[in-house]
């Protein structure tokens, strides 16, 4: 009996490249991608540090309003070596800069790590990068809604007559751990479904683990906010267990299309 019709062609499990490179090509390629890379982060730096000033700005709105609260003149950022100006805008054109030139050094990346991966493995880590991306961003923008908050609060257990410094390193290294701490939780359900994808986690799994993860997310939303900022806490935890419950039940449709694409059909 001849076949009719063309013949099925399985997707190939190996990585696209055919071009086999040696140690030595594969370190020149990356020396190269750095070095690309390193330009970008420096060109975002030289633009980020010509915004620097308006920055210092946003940043200092918190420390304002404590002082037209308490009627406090001696509040404010305190710069105390002859360089601290000048470390404080490095440090904020580093981090903005590495934010303005993401796509180079991700691009380099991408373009270092995909020849080596399969076509399915390429589809996954496109899909999680486009799904990080705009959650990481969401969480940058919530606790910068947060950090004016933590700041005004903290400020209230100053004793009265007392002067309120901040030191301009001190602070800015709470503002930026803080962002950066509230943005990667805000990722961490990618993660979860990538474990899924991967065949680590069960959607199953995922979801009859949601006492333990509330505890998880409640303990940390408590240690990222205030302890008297009750409002801050619930929005960050509710945030955070809405996004766990999507992973679990994207998790779960996953499972589902893999147990009816599964020839032993559906297990229990």
């Amino acid at each position: 009996m001849t076949q009719t019709g063309p013949p099925h062609i399985e997707e190939p499990a190996t990585p696209p490249r055919d071009k086999r490179m040696s140690l030595a090509q594969h370190l020149r390629e990356l020396r190269q991608r750095l070095m690309i890379a390193a330009a970008g982060l420096v060109l975002g730096m030289v633009v980020a540090f010509i915004i620097t000033e308006p920055v210092i700005d946003l940043l200092t709105v918190p420390i304002r309003q404590v002082a037209e609260a308490h009627g406090q003149s001696y509040v404010r950022l305190n710069f105390d070596t002859v360089t601290s100006g000048f470390d404080l805008r490095i440090r904020i054109a580093f981090a903005i800069g590495l934010l303005l030139s993401a796509p180079v050094w991700l691009w380099q990346l991408w373009a270092f790590v995909m020849p080596g991966l399969t076509r399915k493995e390429i589809r996954y880590t496109v899909g999680f990068v486009c799904a990080a991306i705009p959650l990481f961003a969401v969480g940058l923008y919530v606790g910068w809604l947060i950090m004016p908050h933590m700041v005004e609060l903290m400020a209230t257990f100053v004793p009265d007559g007392m002067a309120q410094f901040y030191k301009y390193d001190t602070y800015y290294d709470f503002v930026f751990k803080l962002l950066l701490v509230v943005g990667v939780s805000f990722v961490t359900p990618v993660f979860l479904v990538a474990l899924n994808l991967a065949g680590v986690m069960s959607g199953r799994a995922i979801l009859k683990g949601w006492r333990v993860a509330i505890i998880v997310i409640v303990v940390f939303a408590a240690a990222a906010t205030p302890a008297a900022d009750v409002t801050s806490m619930l929005l960050l935890a509710g945030i955070l267990c809405v996004l766990y419950f999507a992973a679990a039940i994207l998790s779960l449709l996953f499972d589902r299309r893999k147990a009816k694409r599964s020839p032993l059909g559906p297990v229990a």
